[in-house]
C-alpha cells in the first residue's frame, strides 16, 4: 500500500516549487562544498532542485557526475572517492555529503574511508541496516549487480549500520513506500541521529520539511555539531528516533 502511495511525490514537488522563493530564508550556509548523491536508478537530474536550493543558501553544491546510479563496482567506488578528493582539494575545506536512498550508503562509506575530508553526512531514506530485505528495490539491484558487488566481495561496504566518525543524520519517513523506515534507523551516538519526517520515498529530495532539516543541519558551525532541536513548531513536524 505504501509503495502504491509513492505518487504523492508529485504533490511534494509541487509544494517545493510553490515554496521555493520562501525557502531562500532558510538558515544560510558558510560557503562550504556539498556533494549530493542520487538514489538507485536516478541521476543528477533528480537532485537538481535540492542542489539549486543549496546554491541559493550559500553553499557550493555538486552532483555526482556519474550518470545514472545503476551499476556498483570498483570503478564506480573509485570514481566517488576521486570526486570527494577533487572537491576537497579545490575548496581546501571539508565537504558535506548528502545521499538519497542508495546514495546515502555511498555517502556514509565515503565518510568512513576519508573522515578528514568530510564535514557531515545526511542520508535520505537510505537502507543503512545492512538488511536488503528492508527495500523493495532489492531484487532489481541484485539482478543488475549480483548478490555481492565487487566492493562487497573484497570486504568493503560491510557493517553498514555503523555510523561514520563524523556528524551523521539519517532522515526517514514511516510512510516510505520503497525503503522500510526501520531499515533507516541508525544506532544513536554522540554524533549520530535519526530524524523522522512525513514524506514519500521519491519525495524526500524535494519535501519542504526535509529541505528545512537539511538547511538546519548544514548551517551548523564546523566542529560545533549539535543534535536537531525539536523546539516550538518543530516538535509537530519532526520526530527523533533513538
Amino acid at each position: 500500500m505504501l509503495t502504491l502511495s509513492e505518487g504523492r511525490a508529485f504533490f511534494e514537488l509541487g509544494s517545493f516549487l510553490a515554496l521555493r522563493r520562501a525557502m531562500r530564508h532558510l538558515p544560510k550556509g558558510d560557503g562550504h562544498s556539498v556533494i549530493v548523491l542520487p538514489g538507485f536508478l536516478a541521476s543528477d537530474s533528480s537532485t537538481r532542485p535540492l542542489r539549486g536550493l543549496l546554491d541559493d543558501l550559500g553553499y557550493s553544491s555538486f552532483g555526482w557526475e556519474l550518470g545514472r546510479n545503476v551499476r556498483f563496482d570498483n570503478a564506480r567506488e573509485q570514481a566517488l572517492y576521486a570526486l570527494l578528493d577533487r572537491v576537497h582539494a579545490d575548496s581546501g575545506r571539508t565537504v558535506s555529503l548528502i545521499g538519497w536512498s542508495l546514495g546515502g550508503l555511498f555517502a556514509r562509506e565515503m565518510a568512513k574511508q576519508s573522515p578528514s575530508k568530510v564535514r557531515q553526512v545526511i542520508s535520505l531514506g537510505s537502507p543503512i541496516s545492512g538488511d536488503r530485505g528492508h527495500t523493495n528495490a532489492r531484487h532489481l539491484f541484485e539482478r543488475l549487480n549480483g548478490k555481492d558487488p565487487e566492493p562487497l566481495r573484497q570486504g568493503r561496504f560491510r557493517n553498514l549500520e555503523e555510523a561514520p566518525p563524523v556528524p551523521t543524520t539519517s532522515i526517514l519517513s514511516r510512510s516510505d513506500g520503497i525503503v522500510a523506515w526501520r531499515g533507516s534507523v541508525q544506532k544513536p551516538g554522540p554524533k549520530a541521529e535519526t530524524l523522522e519526517v512525513f514524506s514519500s520515498h521519491c519525495g524526500l529530495g524535494v519535501n519542504p520539511m526535509v529541505m528545512y532539516a537539511i538547511a538546519d543541519r548544514l548551517a551548523q558551525q564546523e566542529d560545533d555539531w549539535k543534535p536537531f532541536a525539536r523546539t516550538g513548531w518543530r516538535s509537530l513536524a519532526f520526530r527523533t528516533i533513538e
